[in-house]
């Protein structure tokens, strides 16, 4: 059958069968993929189309026909419209239900990991008013709002119920004020009372200062000083949960050498430093560095290296017992993992806010010398898709050596045949029959004794000693 051409506005109905990348779910409509904002996979509902693409259409919920147990009313006004939130119409122990699936089904289909442990996800304390940052679009009129993924169209906003009440202040501050600019970026520590707005406006109906250079955040009691473009994560309550699952997932004994790579401005190098016994962060940001600096002052323990994580990893002060990984959303470059891996540090935590890149980096580094251990996803974002990921993973036992005790040419392609790696140690040992010795005894003698001589020199491993002799009739 010709396949039906959708238009924009169009209501077909769907039976919505899996969740979707981005937080919608899905479903197939007369061969075509379609993507529904709002829908829960074993629904039944009707949709308008509002956006036509080469490989799929997106959608949006106008009814639902035969609603999942998992649906709840969404509180904002604004949801369906805007489009920062996707699970508001999904009951919070299902959200963290299919944040775990979605790590699950990320390890497989991105990693081919199968039989990864993946503990069930940790709820944020606030579903609700967790964030500290805010980017805001602004509006021909001035005003900020946030603009529909699908239909590009602007939505303006008055209170954002994911931000903090500081945040919301100062929207309200500086809603309809803001026409000078097309982007406003708008930062709060929710303890601090501190706060950040970039651009500097010059406005003079602005009432509050803006193009700050920083602000202070605070986590475990403990202020930090973070600039403009520097990251820090926008769940200041479960970046507290955040650091406790690392300290515990490495158990560590104060000893240790640990390594903070993509360190930003210092957030788990300075929580961590009271338990361990020397910490050196990477990060390649001077602007973050700069903050990382201050915000350790009093820390005695704790050395930054300026610098790509690639390019540092090659020259560390001292081998690092611990690893902590914490990348950009992108994950690790190749080159990081290469250097990770030639280090092999015992232990290894990977702190991701995507499945899919975690899952990528994970393969390569479980091809090699680790294995995954376990995975914690985190609630760090409610209402949304995203999840949190605390992969730990521990080296893998060097197993022991395999050595052949002769130089022989056709022994080395008989084990090369075999697909075994092994060392080729001759043990050089006199080859003389003794007295009365059958030729089978001699091998077998002297096979034990090259085996015997080049196993004395080692602590460990497989030693293969091999003899022959030709008989004559």
């Amino acid at each position: 059958m010709a396949q039906q051409k959708l238009s924009i506005g169009q209501e077909i109905e769907v039976d919505l069968s899996s969740w979707g990348r981005l937080g919608e779910s899905m479903a197939c409509h007369e061969g075509q993929d379609v993507f529904v904002l709002g829908g829960i996979p074993g629904e039944k509902v009707l949709v308008e189309v509002v956006r036509i693409r080469r490989k799929y259409v997106a959608a949006r919920v106008v009814k639902v026909l035969a609603p999942s147990p998992d649906r709840v009313d969404p509180p904002c006004q604004y949801y369906g419209e805007c489009t920062g939130c996707q699970w508001q119409h999904l009951d919070y122990q299902a959200q963290l239900r299919n944040k775990r699936d979605k790590v699950v089904d990320a390890l497989q289909r991105v990693g081919g990991l199968e039989d990864i442990r993946v503990l069930d996800t940790l709820p944020s304390p606030a579903t609700y008013g967790y964030r500290n940052h805010a980017r805001f679009t602004v509006g021909k009129a001035g005003d900020l709002g946030f603009v529909n993924r699908e239909t590009r169209r602007f939505v303006r906003i008055d209170r954002c119920m994911l931000m903090h009440d500081g945040i919301n202040y100062l929207l309200g501050e500086l809603q309809d004020r803001c026409g000078e600019t097309t982007q406003l970026a708008v930062r709060a520590g929710r303890d601090t009372e501190d706060f950040l707005v970039q651009p500097s406006l010059k406005n003079p109906d602005v009432r509050i200062p803006t193009g700050q250079k920083h602000y202070r955040e605070s986590v475990d009691d403990r202020q930090f000083r973070v600039a403009s473009p520097s990251f820090f994560q926008v769940n200041v309550d479960q970046t507290s949960r955040l650091i406790e699952v690392v300290r515990e997932a490495v158990n560590l004994s104060g000893a240790e050498i640990l390594l903070d790579a993509y360190t930003g401005v210092g957030t788990f190098a300075v929580l961590l430093a009271p338990f361990v016994r020397q910490v050196y962060a990477i990060e390649e940001s001077s602007a973050a560095v700069a903050d990382a600096r201050e915000n350790s002052a009093g820390i005695d323990n704790l050395e930054f290296l300026l610098g790509k994580t690639e390019e540092v990893l090659s020259d560390l002060p001292q081998p690092p017992d611990l690893v902590i990984l914490d990348p950009p959303r992108a994950g690790c470059q190749s080159s990081a993992l290469e250097k990770l891996l030639s280090l092999r540090a015992p232990r290894l935590v990977y702190v991701s806010c995507d499945p899919e890149t975690l899952a990528r980096d994970l393969k390569v580094l479980c091809e090699r010398h680790y294995r995954v251990d376990r995975i914690q996803p985190l609630d760090m974002f409610p209402q949304t898709h995203h999840v949190e990921c605390v992969a730990v993973l521990n080296l893998k036992p060097t197993p022991p050596p395999l050595v052949l005790a002769s130089g022989s040419p056709r022994r080395r392609e008989l084990l090369t045949q075999l697909g075994l790696d092994f060392l080729v140690q001759p043990s050089n040992a006199p080859e003389e029959q003794q007295e009365g010795e059958t030729a089978e005894d001699m091998v077998r003698r002297l096979s034990l004794d090259k085996a015997t001589m080049v196993a004395a020199g080692l602590t460990d491993g497989f030693v293969i000693g091999a003899d022959s002799t030709v008989v004559l009739q």
